[in-house]
Order: structure tokens, then C-alpha cells, then sequence
């Protein structure tokens, strides 16, 4: 029987308690999936998830989003583990989540709004793209190569190597089945969806696998205590270097990203209240902070999970809390169900999570209404595939600082001359200094013997380089022993000095 004061003090707590236990079921498979594509210990993705539910689910900032290991860090942590070792990921994710706090702190959240959204989709496209490239390399019992060009080269030779080789061939048909499950689990009835599609697939996958005696890999169990390994003060050397530095900048910043734009996301599927980003930021960064202390995963807020959440009647935070409390019973007292999870099955789980994020119907929407943000999205995602993560979103965020520059400089001059009679002049849209020498150009061509009216009234902005410029070029036309340079004011708050519409100034 229901405690009616537990009720009174927590009224939300029957619908919270069945969403953690739905959100628990959507983490587990992607928490062991992520650690082990991220070439870490499948405990450790656990431990990160259970993180994300006590630490960062506790503190305030979004009250519905959940937190864990991502797919979309997934690349990142298999470089950074390649590069410095196993040991060094604890650092750079504590200092992580240091700078994290800091940026919370110092109340950088909300710029990340600024951010484009085509440099993020991108991001994202680019993840997903190595990150299929890269686990169809164990769904075919097959060793990756290390650069994200290397995975994609190469897939055509290990699949024509696979279809000669029996336990590659089963490897691969089981990741083939769990994809399988995955899309068409959306078509299975009501009841049996109440059951979450990775853990389905999973399950489904880890029987068959068992029944048919299958000869693929499985996941390899230390223990969750064995796994955790507190970064050893030797690790923290590595600080002093601008590698581990360039890394912990890119860890910061890709994590903070995600997890304020999947805030956002979550914000428009429910009506509580909103986020807060800074707090948010910092509870992420004292996440992150606990993580690197125990040598686990980097965590960012995660779209599935919190969609999840939402979407099984979560009202409050201790939907993810409690998601946390399941997640360290299961790592704690059934440590050795993950020895039973075959590898190609995981991959499938992965495989299907990166397609997510590659926005194909998006991007042709896209192309045929914002071409530039298009060519932003996929520039971004290719050069992330081509050179590595940091560099591909240094690239997108280069690309859309020069659109948008581009864009705000955008000016029209129409020039009219009836033959007789002043030349009228109009300037339309945004006026600054990247197109002075287009604006020179075309007004030193008038003919100097005629009197100029020169119309502004059309310009969106003005800055002072183009102002300084026209004046300069009005003198210059005026010297010229025509008529004064009439000019009409542009209405803009900078020019609310300027004599009114229609009104004569002197060039002088």
C-alpha cells in the first residue's frame, strides 16, 4: 500500500519511477556499446552513465535531460585513448569538466546558442559517418584502421575478406539482425514496445548467439571495481603539453555543444520548466569532474535517453537519479550478464545510432532552401571524416564566420539616369567594409559633370568605414565644380542625427 505522506511529498513519484526504469533499459545497451567502440573497458561506460544519474542528475539546469556516454564523443575518446593511453583519458576528462564549471561559472552557457546549427548537424554527420565506418569493422570480426578515411577505404576489401571467412560471416548476420530489430522495432505491437528497441536487439542478438552457438566475440568483464582506474599522477604531465591541452579544448567544447543543443531539443517536448544553461553547463562539468577522477567515459547529455524519459511521463529529476541507482545495481550485483553481450551486436546498436545522426532527409531540404547551410553541414562532416574531429568543426565554424560575413555585407546598387537631370543613386541592404571597393567603384563611375542624388534610405547597415568613405567620396564629387551630393539619410538608429528623408547636405 502507497505511503500517503511519501505521495504528498513527492506526487510525481509513481510516473518518475516507471520512466527510470524505462530509461535504465535504453542506457544499458548504449552505455557498454559506447565504452567498448571507445576501446574502453564496457564497466566504464557504466560507471559514466551512473554518474550522469547521481552526480549530474541531482544538480540543477535541465530537469528532464539525461546523461551519460554518447555515440558523438565515441570518435573522439577512441583517438584520445590511441594517442595517450588508457590512463590519460581520466585527465582529460577531469579537466574537462574543470573548464566545464568555469565556462558554467563565467556564464558562457547561452553562447553556445550562438553556435550554427549546420556546424553542429555537421558534427554530428561527421560522427556518425566514422562511427559506422568504424564498428562495421568488428560486425565483420575485422581489425579498424586508425584514420577516419582509412575506415571508409577500406571497408570494401574486409567485406569481400569476411564473405570467405565462416565466423565473420555469422559476426556480420548478427549485426546485420540486431539493425534489423532496430528499424523495425517502431513496427512491433504496443505491448511488446514497452520493451526499449536496443535492449531488445540486444537481448534478441545475445540469445541467438547462445542458442545457435555462434563464434563471435563477446564483451570482455573486469569487474566494476577492477575497472576503475583513478588517472595515476604521472597521467597529469601530459597537461604540459598543447596536444592533451587541444584535446581537453575539444572534449570541452564538442560535449558542452551537445548538451546544451540536445537541452534545447528537450525543452520543446515538454511544458516544465526550462533549462538553465549555465547551470547546466556546470552540472555537466561536475559530472565530467567526477568521471575523470574514477578514469571513466566523458558524459554529455544524450537525446535518446532524455527523449525517453520525457516520453515515458517523467516529471521530475528523479527519473534520471533513479536511472543512476539501476544502472550501479546492475554494474554491482550482475557484472557477468555483460560477458554474455556478443560484440557485433553492440556494433549494430552503434551502427544504427550513427545513421541518426547523419540528417540525410535534412540535408536535402536544406540544399533546396539554404544552400550555404548545406555546404556548411556537409563540408563540416567530410573534413571530420577526412582529417579528425577538431579540425572538421574548426573548418565548419571557419566556414560559417565567412557566411555570415558574407551575408551581413550583401549590397545592391541600381543606378538610374534619365539623360537629363541629377543621377539617382540607391543603396540597398548592409553596407560595410568588405564591400567598399564594389561601392567606390560604381559611384566614382558616374558622370562627374552631372549632380548626384544619392539614396541610403535603403540600407539595413551602415557602418562607419562605408560612412567615412561616402562622405569622402561626396566631397570629391562636389569638388568637381557640380551641384552639392544630395543624399538621403539611411534610417537607422546611427543616423537619427542625420538630416531628414529628402533633405539637401552639403558634401563638405
Amino acid at each position: 500500500m502507497t505511503n500517503p505522506t511519501l505521495i504528498s511529498r513527492f506526487p510525481h513519484l509513481r510516473r518518475d519511477f516507471a520512466a527510470s526504469l524505462v530509461v535504465f533499459l535504453v542506457a544499458l545497451p548504449l552505455c557498454v556499446g559506447v565504452a567498448v567502440a571507445s576501446g574502453a573497458p564496457a564497466e566504464l561506460g557504466l560507471v559514466t552513465g551512473i554518474v550522469g544519474g547521481l552526480v549530474t542528475g541531482l544538480m540543477r539546469g535541465s530537469s528532464l535531460q539525461v546523461s551519460g556516454p554518447a555515440a558523438g564523443l565515441t570518435v573522439l575518446v577512441f583517438e584520445a585513448v590511441k594517442e595517450f593511453g588508457l590512463p590519460a583519458l581520466g585527465v582529460i576528462v577531469l579537466a574537462t569538466g574543470l573548464l566545464q564549471v568555469l565556462m558554467g561559472a563565467l556564464r558562457l552557457g547561452r553562447y553556445f546558442r550562438a553556435i550554427s546549427v549546420s556546424v553542429v548537424e555537421g558534427m554530428l554527420a561527421g560522427i556518425g559517418l566514422v562511427l559506422i565506418a568504424g564498428q562495421l569493422y568488428p560486425a565483420m570480426a575485422a581489425k579498424a584502421p586508425d584514420s577516419g578515411l582509412g575506415k571508409v577505404a577500406g571497408l570494401p576489401r574486409a567485406f569481400v575478406a569476411a564473405l570467405g571467412d565462416g565466423p565473420a560471416l555469422a559476426s556480420l548476420a548478427l549485426c546485420a539482425g540486431t539493425v534489423a530489430v532496430l528499424v523495425l522495432w517502431r513496427l512491433a505491437p504496443a505491448r511488446v514496445r514497452t520493451v526499449p528497441g536496443p535492449l531488445a536487439a540486444v537481448g534478441l542478438a545475445t540469445a541467438a548467439a547462445a542458442v545457435l552457438d555462434l563464434p563471435v566475440a563477446t564483451v570482455e568483464v573486469k569487474g566494476l571495481l577492477g575497472s576503475v582506474q583513478p588517472p595515476p599522477l604521472s597521467a597529469f604531465t601530459g597537461l604540459a603539453g598543447p596536444a592533451l591541452l587541444g584535446t581537453v579544448v575539444a572534449f570541452a567544447l564538442i560535449a558542452s555543444a551537445e548538451s546544451l543543443f540536445s537541452a534545447a531539443a528537450v525543452d520543446r517536448l515538454h511544458d516544465g520548466p526550462r533549462t538553465a544553461y549555465d547551470r547546466e553547463l556546470i552540472a555537466q562539468g561536475a559530472g565530467n569532474t567526477v568521471c575523470g577522477l574514477l578514469g571513466a567515459l566523458p558524459m554529455t547529455a544524450v537525446i535518446v535517453r532524455s527523449a525517453a524519459n520525457v516520453q515515458a511521463g517523467a516529471r521530475t529529476k528523479a527519473s534520471r537519479v533513479l536511472h543512476g541507482v539501476w544502472l550501479l545495481l546492475f554494474a554491482a550485483l550482475l557484472p557477468g550478464v555483460l560477458a554474455l553481450i556478443p560484440i557485433p551486436a553492440l556494433a549494430g546498436v552503434l551502427i544504427h545510432a550513427g545513421a541518426k545522426l547523419v540528417p540525410v532527409r535534412a540535408l536535402g531540404a536544406l540544399w533546396r532552401e539554404h544552400r550555404g547551410e548545406a555546404l556548411i553541414l556537409g563540408v563540416t562532416a567530410v573534413s571530420i571524416v577526412a582529417v579528425s574531429m577538431f579540425e572538421g568543426v574548426l573548418v565548419g565554424l571557419a566556414l560559417a564566420v565567412v557566411k555570415t560575413a558574407w551575408e551581413a555585407s550583401h549590397l545592391r546598387l541600381e543606378v538610374v539616369d534619365k539623360g537629363a537631370g541629377p543621377v539617382e543613386a540607391h543603396l540597398s541592404g548592409n553596407a560595410t567594409f568588405l564591400r567598399l571597393p564594389k561601392i567606390l567603384d560604381s559611384l566614382e563611375s558616374l558622370p562627374q559633370d552631372r549632380p548626384v542624388r544619392l539614396d541610403l534610405s535603403g540600407l539595413h547597415h551602415l557602418d562607419h568605414a562605408c560612412r567615412k568613405a561616402l562622405e569622402n567620396w561626396a566631397e570629391r564629387h562636389s569638388a568637381a565644380g557640380t551641384e552639392s551630393v544630395r543624399v538621403t539619410a539611411p534610417a537607422l538608429p546611427a543616423a537619427r542625427s542625420a538630416p531628414d528623408e529628402q533633405a539637401a547636405t552639403p558634401a563638405a
